[in-house]
């Protein structure tokens, strides 16, 4: 039997992890939810170099070097950048983007067009 100010802190625990619960179920739901784009950086060649998102959302981007030399994922404007050395994949995610259009570009390769991109938010 638990004495009675034992089963007071019992059953304040018993409540924290419960709501614990049912905050990682939401967490869970939400990352389903995630609109998740793949990007493939190949020697200064991004594909695709154009994502279109619905404003206010959040979504992943999954970056992919597949050329022979490193690669950098780079967008000043969203204040987001990842280096990628040949054959490395990664991830960035962009969280609550407003309505616009946002550049990003290949940091290792912009002397080259196709290291160009842009995210166009509506």
């Amino acid at each position: 039997m638990i004495e009675h100010g034992k089963r007071d802190v019992f059953a304040f625990l018993v409540l924290i992890l419960a709501g614990a619960g049912v905050a990682g179920g939401v967490s869970h739901a939400q990352a389903d939810e995630m609109q998740v784009f793949n990007m493939d950086i190949r020697d200064g060649v991004i594909t695709p170099n154009r994502i279109e998102v619905p404003a206010g959302t959040t979504f992943k981007i999954v970056v992919t070097n597949s050329g022979h030399s490193p690669a950098e994922f780079e967008s000043l404007s969203l204040r987001r950048e990842k280096v990628l050395a040949p054959g490395v994949k990664s991830f960035v995610v962009i969280r609550d983007i407003s309505a616009g259009t946002y550049k990003f570009y290949d940091e290792f390769h912009m002397d080259q067009p196709s290291a160009n991109g842009v995210i166009v938010a509506k």
